[in-house]
């Protein structure tokens, strides 16, 4: 008897944790809340900076262990603005941003970012496609994951020139002064996702 119950343990115990190992390579897909997501930018200069954002158009994150697997995130270009001015100043700025001088957002009205891997420090590595032009970035990225809602803030410093913005950059044009436009300007992440169906009942 004491045999039959030491089997009957030995077995479920053995089922408890082969279920345990299959929950734990579980993967689920979330989608990114577009409404409560957001992706913000500053870009600096000699005289000073200007800040802004894009709005998501749509993005959904795999996540496995409560962490992120992967994820791709589709930012709206037309809708980038910026948030430091106001009228026509302001309205100058933004139409300029879309232009060719800097993200040509009537020939490339998207830009996407593929997370490729998360490594245990928390450095998120991926493509980011801007202009139709892809380099891989990484940068640090913090991640919640409460109630089945997902948080991922992260800020990646970025050289715009790879992504063929050039105005007013020192690498390419001479003696602009004051006018000088810095190449690096920082992209911030401040992503929320769901589950599909938590966003429908919204």
């Amino acid at each position: 008897m004491k045999k039959l119950f030491a089997l009957a343990g030995a077995a479920v115990l053995s089922a408890s944790v082969a279920f345990a190992s299959v929950n734990s390579n579980e993967k689920s897909e979330l989608k990114v809340d577009t409404k409560a997501s957001k992706v913000y930018w500053t870009g600096k200069k000699v005289t000073g900076e200007h800040t802004g954002y894009v709005m998501i158009e749509a993005g959904s994150v795999i996540v496995k262990d409560g962490k992120i697997h992967d994820a791709e995130v589709k930012m709206d270009m037309s809708t980038i603005e910026s948030t430091d001015m106001q009228g026509e100043w302001k309205d100058k700025l933004d139409g300029h941003l879309k232009s060719d001088d800097f993200f040509s957002v009537e020939k490339h009205p998207v830009a996407t970012f593929k997370v490729k891997s998360v490594s245990t420090a928390g450095v998120v590595k991926g493509d980011l496609t801007i202009k139709g032009i892809t380099h891989e970035v990484e940068f640090p990225v913090e991640t919640k994951m409460v109630d089945g809602t997902l948080t991922a803030n992260g800020t990646a410093t970025l050289d715009r020139t790879k992504w063929d913005i050039r105005f007013r950059s020192g690498k390419f044009f001479s003696d602009l002064g004051d006018n000088l436009i810095y190449d690096n300007f920082e992209i911030k992440f401040d992503l929320v996702a769901k589950s599909a169906e938590e966003l429908t009942s919204l």
